[in-house]
């Protein structure tokens, strides 16, 4: 079993000298915009299934609105994370980068979201009137760029989130699934044909995500259930495909047959936990499913107490309890006190031996 502990100096000197081999150098290219620009591209992929991003960074036209029209920072990581999961099928991580949307800006997206005025608002995708339902939260947008023949980065698909509420926001009422969908396809027909207006964007295959976030109360997000592409040029969706994802709370109190393995080992993973340390606040998981299988599992310790010692053996404790519970599934742990992060575990699939850090706060 392998503790390793890095202090956060020799972090910031892995990130700055170790990033990626040393007899690989970083590569350039162009951009094309209004005045071509030189950005960087990284040489090394973390996973494959993480796309490569350009640098310098640049931050989404709509930056930050994401915060503000979402109700919890769950379903703002899912909406994000999920879209660009989705996109994959699309645009593959070995021959794309990914950037953030660079064509609709706040006024564009406040206006699609904003009830339908036709004097004072004709783009609203919601219904008109104060006390009218608000299906649709909020729009995401991602782009996805290419590396030409002529050494030159060109804008090569464009990705939508479209994330709609479940809960009437006004009365607190749930809002009936089969409109929720019904209003979200609408939305995303009026979106793909909006999108082809604009300059850079009307040729390009457009993929549009429908995404139901959870209420604010839940501590597990929403999730994406239907996924559409318009091709290249086109400027309506070829059809609608079911996305079967969810994220389920464990320990869970359903009586389905799907959860109920996962389940009963995550309950022993914590009476295993209870009895060899009894300092703790709670465990609890979050699990992802796909296609009726779960795919992985994020899990938060908290505890109380603080001694270096103690925090490495209880990791110690953790990372054999991981391979005894969990052999099949991806999971990542994350022990945190009042501190903040004490300790990391990351099991993948399969693998006999966790990965762990150990923080010095």
């Amino acid at each position: 079993m392998k503790i390793k502990t890095i202090t956060a100096a020799a972090i910031a000197a892995l990130l700055l000298s170790g990033c990626m081999p040393q007899s690989e150098e970083p590569e350039e290219a162009e951009v094309k915009e209004e005045q071509e620009t030189r950005v960087i591209i990284p040489t090394h992929q973390l996973k494959d299934e993480y796309y490569r991003m350009l640098l310098p960074y640049k931050k989404s036209a709509s930056y930050g609105l994401v915060v503000s029209m979402l109700n919890s920072q769950y379903n703002i990581a899912e909406v994000e994370g999920g879209l660009m999961r989705l996109s994959q099928q699309q645009f593959p991580t070995d021959d794309y980068y990914y950037q953030e949307g660079q064509y609709l800006d706040q006024s564009t997206i406040l206006s699609w979201i904003g009830g339908k005025d036709e004097e004072n608002n004709p783009e609203g995708l919601n219904p008109a009137g104060k006390e009218a339902p608000r299906y649709i939260a909020h729009v995401l947008e991602q782009n996805y760029l290419k590396r030409t023949s002529e050494d030159k980065i060109r804008l090569e698909g464009v990705s939508i989130g479209i994330a709609l509420n479940t809960v009437n926001t006004i009365t607190g009422d749930t809002l009936p699934a089969a409109q929720v969908e019904e209003n979200g396809k609408a939305a995303a027909a009026t979106i793909v044909k909006r999108i082809r207006g604009i300059e850079g964007l009307k040729e390009v295959p457009v993929v549009v995500g429908l995404f139901k976030q959870s209420p604010k109360t839940s501590i597990v997000p929403g999730n994406y259930f239907a996924v559409g592409v318009a091709e290249k040029g086109k400027d309506v969706l070829s059809g609608w495909n079911p996305i079967d994802e969810e994220f389920v709370l464990f320990p869970t109190s359903s009586s389905e047959d799907r959860y109920r393995n996962v389940d009963t080992s995550f309950r022993n993973f914590k009476q295993d936990v209870e009895k060899y340390f009894s300092s703790f606040v709670n465990v609890i998981g979050t699990g992802f499913y796909k296609d009726g299988q779960i795919v992985s599992m994020d899990i938060d310790v908290p505890i109380e107490f603080y001694g270096n010692a103690e925090i490495i053996g209880f990791t110690q404790y953790l990372t054999g309890l991981l391979v005894d519970h969990f052999p099949d599934i991806h999971i990542e742990v994350s022990i945190t006190s009042t501190k903040g992060p004490e300790a990391l575990i990351v099991k993948e699939r399969g693998e006999a031996e966790p990965y762990t850090h150990i923080y010095h706060n």
